[in-house]
């Protein structure tokens, strides 16, 4: 009798009907991995730390509930291709892209992958990477801002900032080149002469801002690059040695020494992703997450390159900046 219920036994492990009470346990639980594909910020950069710790308050601890695979072509925008078809290898469960060139990047290695957006310079449905902000139809969803109102908006502040500035420069790049159009529709109805300078490159940025200084402009707007951003503090130092009141799209300018920036709030964009990261993990498909638009604007300047440019900074734009730097 026993030997029978030996080889009964037996015979059931044989045809796996019967599984070992371990087996079960050895078997890990897989971890979401989210793919970070930036262009120039890196793992440290207040955007990316604006984004962990919008994850942290959705009740995401890296390495229990998330795993992040951190991607950044470190202003090579060349780069992005290989770094976004890495991510896909990875079998990333969502890849979060800020700038135009990395969302491109991962919508053209992935149509399956959800991709989450934070669209500070560029038209996500003029690209053609939503079919409506109200339901964008495929992959791609997360926050929007118009940049064609936010370029204007940082001219006229600009103008503000330096009372009876008539020319301005405007450093673009191959990448920012889009961009000039919409600005000079903006100084034309502000009755402000344009000034464009191209630095493609990291050694054509002082003769651009010589030009500038020779072309008699007193102020300067920098369109968004990503090479201009890896090169922020450099620029910062050259605008005040030219004596050139500066204008950005983005505050790490500011703390590198700038003079002023007007954008959305980053704390708000980056933090809300997180949101969209937090439904897609829980089943909601990007197709039917509306595209959101930024709450708040947030203007930033530094008194001491104020200083050292020899302005004083009117009172009514003082009031409205939302951080100053003394």
């Amino acid at each position: 009798m026993k030997r029978g219920r030996i080889s009964f036994a037996v015979a059931m492990l044989a045809f796996g009907l019967v599984v070992p009470p371990f087996a079960a346990a050895q078997q890990p639980t897989r971890v979401p991995v989210i793919g970070v594909l930036m262009v120039s910020a890196g793992p440290q950069d207040s955007v990316v730390e604006a984004f962990r710790l919008g994850l942290r308050e959705h009740g995401y601890v890296e390495g229990r509930d998330i795993r992040i695979e951190f991607r950044s072509a470190k202003g090579r925008a060349d780069r992005l291709p290989g770094l976004a078809e890495e991510l896909v290898r990875l079998a990333a469960d969502i890849i979060f892209a800020a700038a135009e060139p990395s969302l491109l990047a991962a919508k053209h290695a992935t149509s399956t992958i959800p991709i989450v957006m934070v669209a500070n310079d560029y038209d996500p449905l003029a690209l053609g990477l939503i079919t409506s902000y109200a339901r964008p139809g495929g992959n791609v969803t997360g926050v929007s801002s118009l940049h064609s109102e936010l370029i204007g908006k940082q001219l006229e502040l600009l103008k503000e900032a330096v009372p009876g500035v008539s020319r301005v420069a405007v450093l673009w790049d191959s990448f920012s080149r889009r961009h000039l159009n919409k600005l000079e529709d903006a100084a034309r109805l502000l009755k402000i002469e344009l000034r464009p300078v191209e630095a493609n490159a990291p050694e054509s940025l002082e003769p651009a801002f010589k030009a500038a200084a020779r072309g008699g402009a007193r102020a300067l707007v920098v369109l968004f690059s990503p090479a201009f951003y890896v090169q922020r503090s450099r620029i910062a130092r050259l605008a005040v040695n030219s004596g050139l009141a500066t204008i950005y799209e983005e505050k790490d300018y500011v703390e590198a020494g700038g003079f002023m920036s007007y954008h959305a709030n980053y704390a708000d964009t980056f933090g809300r992703a997180a949101y969209f990261v937090d439904r897609i993990l829980k089943g909601a498909k990007p197709a039917e997450l509306p595209v959101e638009q930024p709450a708040r604007f947030e203007l930033a300047i530094n008194l001491r390159t104020a200083k050292a440019l020899g302005l004083t900074i009117p009172p009514s734009v003082l009031a409205r900046a939302d951080r100053v730097i003394q």
